[in-house]
């Protein structure tokens, strides 16, 4: 079983791995379907058997009772403790009230803490929730320091939300979660992350093999897959590791999970980290929140 390296957070030394098995996308409920969809607890019990440790989830994936039910009943022998897990949950129609929307992930997932608890986009609009992205920072560092988070972050944040919150920060966010891979790599925004010690976590490594293709990067992933002897999935998941990110992936194959641990067992070179960059900025294709970044 692959050991997946981590990367230090800004928060009393709390550790993230570098890969991550999202909950999100292919494993996403319609809002209001309060079903328990049994292929998505038997995927995640999948990903905890050949080796995840990271699981991103989210109160707007409407999945919680199934990542609960998977860390409940997982079949992985021996059972991965709790304390060797990694879990991240995220908040956005429950902004409101940070602390209820809190208290209610930890009920559907069955534990105590999150390793992690994201605002999920800064995109409300503060009159109608009756709260500003400040006063809803302040209410997660309140979580922090009870115990119930080991680290607070945010997601889909650009350089302007997260200055509003470093002006009026006690604790700096540890993580921002964004779409981030070489057809949209953000520069400014990456950035600010490093100036302030904030890990960036991408989600999308795949587009430009996906939704982003055909494009520049097709001919340059597929020369490195045959140098590397790895699939083009392997090369874009290795490049946003060796770019510094922590990298979120899903699937619902147990052979694309092992897959994707896999990448820890190979490096890109430098030449090779910078190529497939300097070849993206090339392209520029966003596949999430289009509306609210107006690009």
């Amino acid at each position: 079983m692959a050991t997946v390296p981590t990367i230090k957070l800004n928060h009393g030394g709390v550790e993230i791995p570098v890969i991550g098995y999202g909950l999100g996308t292919a494993h996403f409920k319609r809002a209001g379907d309060e079903t328990l969809d049994p292929a998505i607890t038997t995927a995640t019990q999948t990903a905890l058997t050949v080796g995840f440790t990271h699981l991103d989830g989210a109160e707007a994936y409407g999945n919680e009772p199934e990542l609960g039910l998977a860390l409940s009943s997982s079949s992985s022998s021996p059972k991965t403790p709790r304390s060797s897990l990694f879990i991240t949950t995220k908040l956005y129609k429950s902004i409101s009230s940070p602390s209820e929307a809190l208290s209610t992930s930890l009920k559907k997932l069955g534990v105590d803490y999150v390793d992690l608890y994201l605002i999920h986009a800064p995109f409300w609009d503060e009159k109608e929730k009756g709260i500003t992205i400040e006063q809803a920072w302040g209410e997660l560092e309140g979580l922090y320091e009870k115990g119930l988070v080991k680290a607070i972050g945010v997601s889909n944040f650009g350089v302007e939300e997260l200055e509003r919150i470093r002006k009026v920060a006690r604790v700096l966010p540890a993580v921002n979660q964004v779409e981030y891979h070489p057809y949209l790599q953000n520069p400014e925004l990456k950035e600010y992350h490093n100036k302030h010690g904030i890990v960036t976590a991408a989600y999308g490594p795949l587009i430009p093999i996906t939704k982003g293709a055909p494009g520049p990067l097709d001919s340059v992933i597929e020369d490195l897959s045959k140098k590397y002897n790895k699939s083009a999935t392997q090369i874009l998941l290795r490049w946003a590791v060796d770019d510094g990110n922590v990298v979120i992936t899903t699937s619902s194959k147990e052979w694309r999970m092992k897959e994707a641990l896999a990448i820890t067992e190979f490096k890109l070179e430098d030449e090779d980290v910078e190529k497939i960059r300097t070849v993206g900025k090339e392209k520029r294709h966003r596949v999430f929140w289009n509306k609210e970044y107006k690009e």
